[in-house]
């Protein structure tokens, strides 16, 4: 019985056995037919484009490159800085692979700024595809207060996107500036034409009733006494009226 029990065992660990065999036989065979002809696509990364034409002839595949290519501020310009498919990867011989090459570090144009208002000028660096530096302020006889009296870089010039813009900005002159004087308690009249006469402009005068205030005497006044004032600013007041009116 253990003789006749031995012998299945026997013929069952050769049967598996040649079964392994012939398998392993066979998925080397397939793996052999399957792969023959079949390669790994090489690194392109930074090859200029004669040398990856080179490196992709000496292991049978072809080669094509995209026409409009990459910004880049690592790999100089006309040579790979992408490739599909991607290194490593099993490919067949005779087909292509596509690379892009790099177009070196992209440049913009830095528009004009002089003259804009300064809301327009970062639109206009917005636009441009630029950012707003430091803004520094000086005064100027020339040019509207807020308005862009120079910049750096220069109009024109080509920078990096990262590159910010710098600004100088004219703020109104010291001669156009005054400290607003106390009209509390002067005649209106007097007052309006001082004002008139020297290019100042008066806005809103209100009248109101005020008991003992002869009429016509300036009670309230904005801007407040001390205040810078320019002629640009309009003066409101408000005067005392007639009683009863």
């Amino acid at each position: 019985m253990r003789r006749k029990l031995l012998k299945i065992l026997v013929f069952c660990g050769y049967g598996g056995l040649l079964f392994l065999i012939l398998g392993l036989t066979s998925y080397l065979a397939f793996s052999l037919f399957v792969r023959s002809g079949v390669t790994r696509a090489p690194d392109l990364a930074g090859l200029s484009r004669e040398e990856a034409v080179d490196t992709l002839k000496g292991q049978g595949l072809g080669w094509s490159f995209d026409q409009e290519g990459r910004y880049s501020e690592e790999i100089p310009a006309g040579h790979v800085v992408q490739q599909r498919p991607t290194s490593g990867t099993l490919v067949k011989r005779g087909s292509s692979v596509l690379a892009v090459l790099s177009r070196g570090p992209q440049q913009l144009q830095v528009p004009d700024l002089r003259g804009h208002a300064l809301p327009s000028a970062q639109v206009a660096l917005a636009a441009a595809g630029l950012s707003l530096g430091r803004i520094l302020r000086v005064r100027s006889d020339h040019a509207e207060p807020g308005a862009v009296i120079e910049q750096r870089p220069a109009a024109e010039t080509t920078v990096s996107p990262v590159e910010k813009i710098d600004l100088l900005v004219a703020l109104a002159t010291t001669a156009d500036t005054y400290l607003m004087p106390d009209l509390i308690y002067r005649d209106y009249e007097k007052v309006r034409r001082y004002f008139e006469s020297r290019g100042f402009r008066i806005g809103s005068v209100r009248f109101e009733p005020y008991a003992e205030i002869p009429e016509g005497v300036i009670l309230r006044q904005f801007p407040l006494p001390g205040h810078p004032v320019s002629q640009r600013d309009a003066l409101s007041l408000v005067v005392a009226a007639p009683a009863g009116g």
